[in-house]
């Protein structure tokens, strides 16, 4: 129930016509955190977005609890101690494709863009500034980006005996196939 909840809320935040809008409830968003110690990632293949076309206008979301981890410890450890996602189930993005007027979405190509926005996540929400990709191919859309954050501008602490094994910045890596929204 809460991810329907979820999805329309997403569906409904965007006041273009469907017709310009594009939804997926599949998007992967992987993280990395890379120490000389060790390195940490997790993926998450559930994640929620709408572009709309016309306006720029974009939301993301994904629940916390969906990231895999290889052990099992690792992602209590994210669950439990890090992110806190009994308190911050999700985490999203809301902000605009400043370009999209650049990107054609009827003509196969690969279009750069700049996406500006509010991250949001335990609980704390940031600007964020990425690079992006769209690409059209055979009538298709999928969009990329990759961008880095600061665990300690969201208040993430990392207890001190596992402060060596844990970066203090994180990639974030966000890859999308969307499908045209039906009016």
């Amino acid at each position: 129930m809460k991810k329907l909840f979820f999805i329309l809320t997403i569906i409904t935040a965007l006041n273009a016509n469907a017709q310009d809008r594009y939804f997926t409830r599949s998007a992967k968003v992987h993280f990395l955190s890379k120490t000389d110690m060790d390195n940490i990632e997790a993926t998450n293949v559930k994640g929620t977005s709408v572009v709309d076309t016309k306006s720029g206008q974009m939301e993301f979301a994904v629940l916390m609890k969906a990231f895999e981890f290889e052990k099992e410890l690792m992602m209590e450890h994210f669950n439990e101690n890090y992110v806190e996602s009994d308190k911050y189930p999700k985490s999203n993005f809301k902000g605009i494709v400043m370009d999209i007027a650049n990107v054609n979405f009827g003509k196969d190509g690969t279009y750069p863009v700049k996406i500006k926005g509010k991250l949001t996540l335990h609980g704390i929400t940031k600007d964020v500034v990425a690079d992006g990709i769209f690409e059209i191919k055979d009538g298709k859309v999928s969009g990329k980006s990759s961008f880095i954050i600061t665990l300690a501008d969201y208040k993430i602490v990392i207890p001190s005996v596992v402060k060596d094994n844990i970066s203090k910045t994180i990639k974030i890596e966000v890859a999308a196939a969307f499908e045209k929204m039906s009016s």
